[in-house]
C-alpha cells in the first residue's frame, strides 16, 4: 500500500514540473535596430563639369510598402522593428544631390533654364532569408525634362541589389547590404544620357539625335557655315529657304540674304533639325535680277553640315524680249 502511495506522489510531482515535456519556449523577438544610411562608393569626380545648362532634382517617395524589412524567416512569430537614420525622404534626395555635384552637375543654377530630373522611389528595403542571408533592394524611376518641361528622357527604371551573409539578429550586415544596394542603384542611372541634354558637343555627329530648338545648346546651332554666292552680272538679289521632307523640320518661305557678290559666315538655326534628319532637308538658294531669268540651286543640308560651305556662281541669262 505504501509503495502505491509513493508511486502516486512521484507521478504528481512529475506532472507539476512537466516531467518529460519536449515543448520549447518561443524564440525571443529580435531587438529593435537602427540602420544608418550612406553611400558606399564615391561618385566619379568632375565627369560632367562645364555643362551649358543646370539641373534640378524632384524626389517622390512612392513605395507601396514603407517597411524597411519585407521578408524575414529567422522567426515565425515576429519580425524585427528596424528604423533608418536619417529618414529616407531626406536621405535619398540629399545624397543624390551630393553625388551629382561631385560628378560636376550644376544643380539649381537658374530656374528659367534648368532641366528637371524627376526621381520616384519604388522600393527601398533589406530582407533576411535562411540559406541566403541579407539582401538589399533599391528601385527608382527616372525621368528628365527640359526647361520648357518637355520630356526629353522617358521614364526608365534603375535598380540596385546586394547580398551578404550574416547573423539574422545582427544588423551590421543588413546595414552594409542596404547601403550597397542604394549605391548600385545610383550607378545604374545613365548619367551620360542625362548629361547629353545639358551639354553641347563640339561636332553635330557627336549628338546626332539632339534637336535644334533655338536655344543655342546644340552643336548645329554653333556650326559656322561659310557663304560665297556670286553672279554674272553682279548685283542680283539672293534669297534662301528650307525645303523639308521630314515632319520634324518645317518648310520655310524665302528669306532675303543680300545682293551679289555675297560672302559671309552664318550659323544654322533651323528648328527641328538634327544631324540624323539633315539628309531629308535641303537649302535652296534663289538668285534673281531684273531682266534676267531667275535661277535656283539646292544644297543637301547633310553635305552642307559636313563641308561647312555654300559656294556657287550664278551665270544669269537675259530674258527674251
Amino acid at each position: 500500500m505504501k509503495a502505491l502511495q509513493s508511486l502516486a506522489l512521484v507521478a504528481l510531482a512529475c506532472g507539476a514540473i512537466s516531467c518529460g515535456s519536449t515543448k520549447s519556449a518561443p524564440a525571443p523577438a529580435p531587438a529593435p535596430a537602427v540602420i544608418n544610411l550612406g553611400i558606399t562608393e564615391n561618385a566619379p569626380a568632375d565627369k560632367y563639369a562645364n555643362m551649358e545648362y543646370g539641373i534640378r532634382l524632384n524626389f517622390t517617395d512612392d513605395r507601396a510598402n514603407q517597411n524597411i524589412i519585407h521578408a524575414y524567416d529567422a522567426s515565425t512569430t515576429s519580425r524585427p522593428y528596424v528604423s533608418v537614420n536619417p529618414t529616407i525622404a531626406s536621405f535619398v534626395p540629399e545624397s543624390m544631390r551630393r553625388y551629382m555635384r561631385t560628378m560636376g552637375f550644376n544643380l539649381d543654377a537658374d530656374v528659367a533654364t534648368d532641366y528637371l530630373l524627376e526621381v520616384t522611389l519604388k522600393e527601398f528595403h533589406v530582407d533576411y532569408l535562411s540559406g541566403i542571408g541579407w539582401s538589399g533592394t533599391v528601385m527608382m524611376s527616372i525621368k528628365a525634362y527640359d526647361h520648357n518641361r518637355t520630356l526629353v528622357y522617358p521614364s526608365v527604371e534603375v535598380a540596385g541589389r546586394a547580398t551578404g551573409q550574416g547573423n539574422a539578429y545582427s544588423f551590421v550586415t543588413a546595414n552594409a547590404v542596404l547601403n550597397k544596394a542604394y549605391t548600385e542603384a545610383l550607378k545604374d542611372v545613365d548619367w551620360d544620357r542625362i548629361a547629353f541634354f545639358l551639354h553641347r558637343a563640339n561636332s553635330p555627329k557627336d549628338e546626332a539625335t539632339k534637336q535644334v530648338k533655338g536655344e543655342g545648346n546644340t552643336a548645329l546651332e554653333h556650326l559656322v557655315v561659310h557663304w560665297n554666292v556670286n553672279s554674272r552680272p553682279q548685283g542680283a538679289d539672293v534669297y534662301w529657304r528650307v525645303i523639308s521632307q521630314t515632319p520634324e523640320v518645317k518648310n520655310q518661305n524665302y528669306k532675303y540674304l543680300e545682293t551679289t557678290p555675297y560672302e559671309g559666315s552664318e550659323t544654322l538655326n533651323i528648328k527641328g533639325l538634327t544631324y540624323n534628319n539633315a539628309g531629308l532637308v535641303q537649302v535652296e538658294i534663289k538668285c534673281e535680277k531684273t531682266g534676267y531669268y531667275t535661277q535656283t540651286k539646292k544644297y543637301d543640308l547633310l553635305s552642307l553640315v559636313d563641308e561647312n560651305d555654300v559656294s556657287y556662281m550664278f551665270r544669269l541669262v537675259k530674258e527674251e524680249e
